[in-house]
């Protein structure tokens, strides 16, 4: 019983969820306008992660094929044969999205409630069915899904999208590639393995390391903006204190690409992000 139970909550990948969720919590904090309700707050949370789940899950259950082929994900549910690959799932994913997309357009406002759809839709569709076996540049386009959670959180509060939020979405679809690419080149064989062409696989993980290097150093400078739109000090301090980290990290790995220096960058993408959308939310609090 406690297996099945691991097997679903991996399915749906909640852990990814939950991060999507606080930034969507992080684009309301940080957006002008008057406060929602506590009901109101808990229903863009809800079908954020809600919304994430279907899409998480809807990944799994494409991909449980290619999923058998790769160490990482071997142990998947649907790759495992733990939960039968039944179109009942289909259904259940189907609902839980629509039902997402419902509670946010009927509690927030039909703009909100685009953007918690388009989240689950670029990773679920766009990402998942039409990039990511086609080309490299599948987790530059897919990472538009958490750029959304960031927008239905600031449309929650005003569906004409600020300047803030409008670059915390920036940021967090520059932070997509860097972050998941340095977890590719960690795993690049399996990739290679399973004919999924990831940045690591197309030009090797040497160039790869360089580019996340390049990307790292772009996505900092973009982290410093918000400070010319009304972000205060204590944004700027977690902006560069995380993204001094990250890069440091990131010319480590485009030093001496490696398995153990590509994970470095991996978690320190994870700390660079979290630090960023710490310190946004306290200033969001103080100002």
């Amino acid at each position: 019983m406690m297996q099945l139970s691991r097997d679903i909550l991996g399915l749906f990948k909640l852990r990814i969820g939950v991060l999507i969720m606080i930034t969507a919590l992080v684009g309301l904090a940080i957006t002008p306008g008057p406060s929602l309700s506590l009901m109101q707050v808990i229903a863009l949370a809800v079908s954020v992660l809600i919304a994430s789940a279907s899409a998480g899950a809807f990944n799994q259950y494409f991909e449980h094929e290619t999923d058998r082929l790769m160490a990482r994900t071997r142990r998947r549910a649907f790759a495992t044969g733990a939960l039968p690959h039944s179109p009942a799932w289909l259904a259940m994913i189907g609902v839980m999205l629509a039902g997402a997309v419902v509670l946010a357009g009927l509690v927030l406002n039909p703009v909100a409630a685009a953007y918690v759809f388009l989240g689950a839709f670029f990773y679920a569709v766009v990402y998942t069915v039409w990039l990511k076996r086609r080309t490299w540049l599948n987790i530059v386009i897919g990472g538009l899904a958490g750029s959304f959670a960031v927008l239905a959180g600031a449309a929650a509060v005003d569906p004409a999208i600020g300047p803030l939020p409008a670059l915390l979405a920036l940021i967090l679809f520059l932070w997509t590639p860097p972050h998941f690419w340095s977890l590719a080149i960690a795993n690049h064989a399996d990739y290679a393995a399973a004919g999924v062409p990831m940045l690591p696989v197309a030009i090797g993980p040497q160039r790869a390391a360089r580019v996340v290097y390049g990307n790292t150093v772009v996505l900092i400078a973009v982290s410093v903006l918000p400070v010319f739109y009304g972000a205060g000090l204590i944004y700027l301090a977690g902006a560069l204190g995380g993204g001094l980290y990250f890069i440091a990290k990131a010319r480590t790995l485009a030093l001496a690409p490696g398995r153990d220096a590509a994970m470095r960058a991996f978690f320190a993408s994870l700390v660079q992000l979290s630090v960023l959308l710490i310190a946004a939310s306290i200033d969001a609090v103080i100002r």
